[in-house]
């Protein structure tokens, strides 16, 4: 029985057992242990880029990859062979093989991993082949590939399965080559300019650095509860006080959260500090990140990320979206009565502090309509508990969020370095949890000591990773850009 005569899945399953057997009867290593030599399919195309159709050469390439289809069979066959970079036609003759390997070769599978030693050479139709003289199993699959027309389309098995997802789809290929690419880069333009990359605690005794829920775990031999760090913020902030400077990390946050098109409870942030930098230095650098990105990943959307962003105050979006200025209701009851009376907001209100208020305003009605990318600027203090006092408007603070494609991708602040005004703002914070709000920054004496050694002006910024991935891959889901995403049961 062969896949394409049907069967069912316990039928499909035991031929391709059965050949896994007929294999090593013929003293064929089924799984060998290397296969050293291997070019990437692209390397081999690009080497070949000027032959025409009908063209033959005497170059000799070894490629390996996985079998994606099967044409002809008798004296001439081709085959498709699929790496990370590409896909190649391979071509299979009868009378360079011999009957026996040539017999052992089409009897494979769709899907097994083999690796092919060939001469190169243009068919007539154009196409750049490989005539095998040599092949290897590497791999046998003892289980079908999706299906070669169909594809994988069912999003749950996608997400689920990503490695069948990665099998059956190149533009979910493209769309992780591409991820890496932003991070490479992202790295690139940091060291470049002098930053060090630093590690911190992914299991914190005191959660802190956002505005989040945190998860809790319990160490054993300790006998104590940790947290999933929300945030790298206070572990850099403590290196800029020892005196590194510049530094940032790349690296999982997690937050005890819902998942949505644009949130997962574990992500992807880079955190870079700046000593003797401010806000407007933090927001010139993310510019200049993101472009660098632009241009490494070949970005063509509809998205402009030329410099300088676009920018708008916190108070001014709020008000020219709503009508509403927040300065005016500086108190829930008063807040919350202003958006009753409006009829350009819908928002409930009952029993919400003024900083969750003033944040379903921003998230809800300004944040959607932030297509392109634009800087919101010198937000309220009261939902900024680590950036400075701005130095000319009363009540708010030098803090900046970029938003893009409709969603925020960085946080950035003049940083807090007066320790006696970060002990107040810790204060009023525990005042608002007291109140009900349950995503508040916990008191951290350990971090105001640190500050009491003395922390330079600096500039920080915090980058999702995962959304800017989003927008130079045009997703609208960030379960499509993280490999495994977190999925209900």
């Amino acid at each position: 029985m062969t896949e394409s005569a049907g069967g069912s899945e316990a039928d499909l399953l035991a031929v391709r057992r059965q050949k896994l057997d007929d294999l090593r009867a013929e003293g064929i290593d089924p799984f060998p242990h290397a296969f050293p030599g291997v070019e990437p399919i692209a390397d081999v195309r690009g080497a070949h880029g000027g032959l025409e159709a009908g063209a033959e050469t005497e170059s000799s390439h070894r490629v390996a990859g996985r079998l994606a289809a099967r044409r002809g069979q008798g004296k001439m066959a081709f085959l498709d062979l699929v790496d990370r970079s590409g896909r190649l036609q391979l071509q299979a003759k009868l009378d360079v093989l011999g009957e026996e390997r040539m017999a052992r070769l089409l009897h494979l599978d769709l899907g097994d991993l083999v690796g092919i030693d060939g001469t190169a050479f243009m068919s007539r139709r154009g196409e750049l082949t490989l005539r095998v003289d040599d092949f290897t199993v590497l791999a046998k699959s003892l289980r079908p590939p999706p299906d070669k027309h169909a594809g994988l389309t069912d999003v749950e098995t996608r997400f689920r399965r990503r490695e069948l997802d990665l099998i059956a789809n190149e533009e979910s290929r493209a769309i992780f080559l591409t991820r890496a690419k932003v991070i490479a880069t992202v790295r690139r333009m940091l060291d470049d300019d002098g930053f060090v990359e630093v590690e911190t605690p992914i299991l914190q005794p005191l959660y802190g650095g956002a505005l989040a829920r945190p998860f809790t775990t319990h160490h054993n031999q300790l006998d104590r509860d940790l947290y999933l760090r929300i945030a790298t913020e206070l572990y850099l902030k403590r290196c800029i006080v020892g005196g590194l400077e510049r530094v940032y990390e790349l690296g999982k946050d997690f937050r005890n959260e819902g998942v949505s098109f644009k949130h997962n409870p574990e992500f992807t942030m880079i955190e870079w500090y700046e000593a003797y930098a401010d806000y407007s230095d933090a927001a010139d650098r993310l510019e200049r990140v993101v472009a660098a990105v632009a241009e490494a990943v070949g970005y063509e959307g509809e998205l402009d990320f030329s410099t300088p962003w676009k920018r708008v105050t916190f108070v001014g979006a709020i008000r020219d979206a709503t009508g509403i200025d927040i300065l005016e209701h500086r108190d829930a009851a008063a807040l919350a009565s202003a958006i009753a009376a409006s009829d350009r907001v819908d928002i409930p209100t009952d029993g919400l502090t003024w900083p969750q208020l003033v944040d379903d305003l921003l998230s809800k009605h300004v944040e959607p309509g932030l297509q392109q990318p634009t800087i919101v600027m010198d937000y309220p203090v009261e939902i900024s508990p680590f950036a400075k006092a701005h130095r000319s408007e009363p009540g708010l603070t030098e803090r900046f969020e970029a938003f893009c494609g409709g969603m925020e991708i960085a946080n950035a602040f003049t940083e807090l370095n007066d320790p006696d005004v970060q002990r107040e703002r810790f204060e009023a914070q525990m005042r608002l949890a007291g109140e009900g709000d349950d995503e508040t920054q916990p008191y951290d004496e350990v971090f105001v000591q640190a500050l009491e050694q003395g922390m330079p002006p600096t500039g920080g910024l915090g980058l999702g990773i995962d959304r800017l991935v989003m927008l130079m891959t045009g997703q609208s889901s960030i379960r499509e850009v993280v490999l495994f995403p977190a999925m209900r049961d």
